[in-house]
């Protein structure tokens, strides 16, 4: 394991391949990485380039190929499918695109959702989604449905949903790139304040200059390798 604590994802010559008929597919090729404890990351490339596979290693969505990828402590890549499923619930919280909020549920009950497999009591369970509807912004909408809020709304509820377990990390795949510029500006201010203010880890891929501006450190990819690094 990574004896430096300040380090939360370490990727050591990191990567991913898979057979697409005859022919192997590598989409990252002995990739280095450390995101310290704290950081917001921005990930940014052309299509293929290798920027979504990284993040959903990372998430413990996929597993790597070869080499070696510490996130919360855990040699991911080594673990089972169904340790991973578990280890994936304690520690990482997933913000789409897309929000992938269910229709029918209210924002109070999409962001309930991953508390129900645990031990809380429905007390407990109710005072946690209410918090952090709450630190989102939205505890004046919770018992509205998907339908009834605005893109920008339901994002912030996607973000809830992901905070609501208390992970240490959220990965973001263009968690901007359905909104228009306001509702982009909203929650990117709030992922600075994930970061700054309640001292959590952000890795996000993202296709907007503007977004990747927000971060801490910006990192290009290209056909699975690492190009660059700019500060943010």
């Amino acid at each position: 394991m990574n004896e430096n604590n300040n380090v939360l994802i370490r990727c050591h010559e990191l990567t991913k391949n898979y057979k697409k008929g005859n022919r192997l597919v590598t989409p990252l090729e002995k990739l280095d990485l450390e995101v310290k404890r704290g950081e917001f990351l921005a990930l940014m490339g052309p299509s293929g380039s290798g920027k979504t596979t990284l993040l959903n290693l990372i998430a413990g969505i996929d597993q790597p190929s070869e080499g070696v990828l510490e996130v919360c402590g855990e040699d991911i890549g080594k673990l089972s499918r169904s340790k991973l499923a578990r280890w994936r619930a304690a520690h990482v919280g997933y913000i789409f695109q897309l929000y992938h909020l269910v229709p029918v549920l209210t924002a109070f009950e999409n962001v309930e959702l991953p508390l129900l497999l645990s031990n809380m009591s429905r007390r407990d369970r109710r005072e946690r989604v209410e918090h952090t509807l709450s630190l989102v912004g939205l505890d004046g909408r919770m018992h509205h449905y998907p339908k009834e809020l605005s893109g920008g709304q339901e994002q912030r509820v996607a973000i809830a949903r992901a905070l609501v377990a208390s992970p240490e990390l959220l990965v973001a795949d263009e968690p901007t790139g359905d909104l228009d510029r306001e509702a982009a500006d909203s929650v990117l201010q709030l992922l600075h304040q994930l970061v700054e203010e309640y001292d959590k880890t952000i890795v996000m891929v993202t296709h907007d200059p503007r977004a990747a501006e927000r971060a801490g450190r910006l990192l290009h990819l290209e056909k699975g390798r690492l190009l660059e690094t700019e500060a943010g």
